[in-house]
């Protein structure tokens, strides 16, 4: 053994062939933690001494090669400014440098997700072999940043600036067959056979059949393009990559200006340029958002695998209760992920509706080939459709998806109360009605809470998983365990109207009223909340809710929160409900809808809208953006704050996950309760004050304005 660390190891097999094996102690997986970097310093150390040595493999000892750096440890870096931020980036970067310059050849064995830092590493070695089953990729812009290591410096050099910027500006994961074309690798080779495969390659560079010496000098060479090619390759990308990612998300651009700015460059002066963008990206605040995002999204993770090892059983079989599309996207969705399901209905055509809904999705998926028309019917298969509750007795959870309606519901959880086991959990995916009053006519509350699906089911991440005062922790743990399995966010909340999600953006929506009612124009609304970084304005996402579900909605919080939600005028959306235009589902709302060449619904502006609202509203003026911004957010934030302190929701971060995951909160921000740490409580305070003429909604609570005086902040010292 060569060397033995608790990150690393270095041992000498046949032929010369030192390997130097990533496995991060106490880790599921592997991670460029301080450790590890320190640790593969001295792993090159040893190999650089040794004597003996003619080439290097990389492998891991876990599933994973090594899926980037240690982002918990980028919060106290950032803080540091651009010195901590090079000191934190400096030292991996000369070990990748070191390993490209051994004077022996390296091979690295991908054999699981090779991502950011991990993916990185590889670029470093000479040649590069993947299982079929790995993954890799520059991922960095979703945090808000660029690759740090030698990302924009090195894959351009090895598959061209078009595809290097491509695959940097979006981020994806990229499959075996995608990397091997481009070659980023330089072969794809059975799981099983990864390890034999990269060994008689690296034998090969041994031997002298490859020559590794003149590979190695394309990645320190600059980039051979003339000045008119250039010109053309970095005008193009860079007007496409701005196009895309938007204003609001600094990081793709980044990346083709630090390949453009090291084109020309050696790798150690182009590494310098890469340097400077990813610092300058590291003091955004889109990347402190994003980073923020990322750790959230880990913390809630957690939650839920604590609640899924406190479940007593596994979800096996499930049912859902109405088929429709909401049903049926619930099947497919339990089914794609290996559960197989009753889909009930009453009617027939329901039925026919959840199977259309489900094989909808999965032709998509085989269309887009990542199915096969055989995995296709697999998944069908466990998708059983029945008009009757025969079988009912053997499933280990009922999602109960009919219509919002109250009488409904209480028959059916009644009846299907009645031919369950008692073990078995019985959910309900209410949007707005009470899940304590759902449970008076129940025998066995304790079995009984809520599960709410956003839709689209198949696209939209977060289930609420609604806690009432009977509902035992065995019935929540069950219930977030099938969620995990479903493979979404689900997150804990007490019973209240509205639950969280709808609690919070109904407040939203009553900002919009009042801002149309004193003279607003809808559709400038709509432009200044996407600009903020929505990913639709007020207006269009009623439309696309459907306004009757809204007004309905908007009815039960008015109850639920008479001396908030209740109001005393006319909305928007009540004009817009009484007129019968629903919205996407019937072609009229706010917008009119025509089919674009996808045959997906395409918004356009219409009169008619206008000439429905002008009884009820105050002559059309203009607003400043500003104004708009405040009178839409600071109703959202305060209702917020108020779930917070109610203890509706647990803490912060699983507050701000589930606007995000649940309705788009535009995730550079960072959440709700991170943008108002970043504008300052006692901002926010003076903000919300200018508007409490408008009502209840826009008054900070107590606990608000003790925190904006004494300087406290949501996330604390994060």
């Amino acid at each position: 053994m060569l060397f033995s660390g608790k990150a690393l190891t270095v041992q000498m097999l046949d032929n010369g062939i030192a390997e130097l094996n990533f496995d991060l102690q106490g880790e599921s997986v592997n991670k460029f933690n301080r450790l590890t970097v320190s640790e593969f310093s001295q792993a090159l150390d040893a190999i650089e001494a040794a004597d003996g040595v003619k080439g290097v493999l990389l492998t891991s000892g876990k599933s994973v090669f090594i899926v980037g750096a240690d982002i918990t440890e980028f919060g106290d870096a950032f803080a540091a400014g651009p010195e901590g931020v090079a000191e934190l980036m400096n030292k991996n970067n000369e070990n990748i440098s070191r390993l490209e310059e051994l004077p022996v050849p390296s091979v690295v064995a991908i054999n699981g997700y090779a991502l950011g830092g991990g993916f990185e590493v590889c670029l470093g070695c000479d040649f590069r072999v993947m299982s079929d089953q790995a993954k890799v990729g520059l991922p960095e812009v979703k945090l808000g940043l660029i690759p740090g290591w030698g990302g924009t410096v090195r894959l351009p050099r090895l598959v061209g600036v078009d595809v290097a910027a491509e695959w940097i500006a979006a981020g994806k994961e990229q499959r075996p067959d995608a990397a091997l074309t481009v070659h980023a690798v330089d072969a794809v080779v059975q799981a099983d056979k990864l390890k034999e495969s990269a060994l008689k390659l690296l034998e090969r560079a041994v031997g002298g059949e490859l020559d590794y010496q003149s590979r190695r000098e394309i990645k320190k060479s600059p980039i051979p393009l003339n000045d008119t090619e250039a010109l053309m390759a970095f005008f193009t990308t860079k007007a496409f990559v701005g196009q895309q990612a938007g204003r609001n998300y600094p990081a793709p651009l980044a990346a083709v200006e630090s390949i453009e700015q090291g084109y020309k460059l050696g790798r150690d002066e182009a590494l310098k340029v890469e340097q400077q963008q990813f610092i300058k990206c590291a003091q955004t605040g889109a990347a402190k958002s994003l980073v923020g995002l990322f750790l959230n999204d880990q913390a809630i993770s957690k939650v839920a695998k604590g609640w899924e090892k406190n479940a007593d059983k596994q979800i096996e079989r499930a049912a859902v209760l109405g088929a429709g599309i909401m049903g049926g996207g619930i099947a497919y969705q339990s089914a794609y992920k290996g559960v197989p399901i009753k889909m009930k209905d009453i009617d027939q055509k329901g039925i026919d509706l959840g199977l259309k809904e489900a094989n909808k999705l999965l032709s998509k998926l085989v269309e887009r080939g990542r199915m096969t028309p055989a995995k296709m019917g697999e998944t069908l298969n466990r998708i059983e459709p029945t008009l009757s509750y025969d079988g009912f007795d053997n499933v280990d959870v009922v999602v109960e998806a009919v219509v919002e309606n109250p009488k409904v519901k209480h028959a059916v959880l009644q009846e299907v109360e009645k031919v369950v086991s008692e073990d078995t959990v019985i959910a309900s995916n209410t949007s707005t009605i009470s899940i304590d009053f759902l449970a008076e006519p129940l025998s066995r509350p304790e079995n009984f809470l809520g599960m709410h699906f956003f839709n689209p089911v198949h696209k939209m991440p977060l289930v609420e998983v609604i806690r009432g005062k009977k509902t035992s922790e065995k019935a929540i743990a069950r219930v977030v365990a099938y969620a995990n399995k479903m493979g979404k966010k689900a997150i804990v909340v007490r019973d209240c109207p509205g639950f969280l999600v709808n609690r919070v953006l109904f407040p939203y929506f009553a900002g919009f009223s009042m801002l149309v009612r004193d003279g607003a124009d809808f559709q400038q609304i709509d432009k200044v909340m996407e600009r903020w970084g929505w990913p639709m304005g007020p207006a269009y996402l009623m439309d696309v809710v459907g306004i009757d579900t809204g007004v309905h909605a908007e009815k039960v919080m008015a109850e639920g929160f008479p001396e908030r939600m209740g109001k005393t005028f006319t909305a928007a959306s009540d004009v817009m409900f009484e007129a019968g235009r629903y919205g996407q589902k019937n072609g009229k709302g706010f917008y009119n809808y025509e089919e674009d060449k996808k045959g997906k619904p395409k918004k356009v502006a219409t009169e008619e809208s206008y000439e429905l609202l002008k009884p009820h509203v105050a002559e059309r003026r203009e607003f400043e953006n500003d104004e708009i911004i405040e009178r839409m957010m600071v109703p959202m934030a305060t209702e917020l704050a108020r779930c917070l302190e109610e203890g509706i929701v647990d803490s912060p971060a699983e507050a701000d996950m589930a606007l995000i995951y649940g309705i788009g909160f535009p995730p550079f921000r960072g959440g709700i309760f991170a943008w108002l740490d970043s504008i300052g409580l006692d901002e926010f305070v003076k903000i919300a004050d200018k508007y409490s003429d408008l009502g209840e909604l826009y008054k900070p609570t107590e606990r608000m304005r003790e925190m904006a005086a004494s300087g406290k902040t949501y996330y604390g010292d994060k």
